[in-house]
């Protein structure tokens, strides 16, 4: 899997780099399906860094979180956790996308 890290609007030092690509890691161990994830950190308030990850993943479109906070660590946590949660979602219609064959119905449910 390849992890991008990119900044608009200012620099990130090697460590702040190396902090984003440890949180991002994470996300891997909900879908193993997860070709490529791109980070852009955008410093343009002073007060606030805003994060946007995008996976890009078998099968599927490229899913896109964003978060703000205060500080960059924060912010890779709020944009893990979202994440995170599109691609528990995701997992759960891949899994729940197989239709259930109609010999194995209910006969109350073939009434409907």
């Amino acid at each position: 899997m390849q992890i991008v890290v990119s900044s608009r609007h200012g620099h990130l030092s090697t460590s702040s780099q190396d902090l984003v690509r440890e949180k991002v890691e994470g996300v891997r161990k909900h879908f193993d399906r997860i070709t490529a994830l791109q980070v852009t950190v955008d410093l343009a308030e002073k007060d606030t860094v805003e994060v946007e990850l995008r996976a890009s993943v078998e099968h599927s479109d490229e899913l896109v979180a964003t978060g703000k906070a205060e500080t960059l660590q924060s912010a890779c946590d709020v944009v893990v956790e979202k994440m995170e949660s599109q691609l528990r979602k995701l997992k759960e219609r891949m899994r729940d996308h197989r239709a259930i064959p109609h010999k194995h119905m209910e006969p109350e449910q073939l009434e409907d």
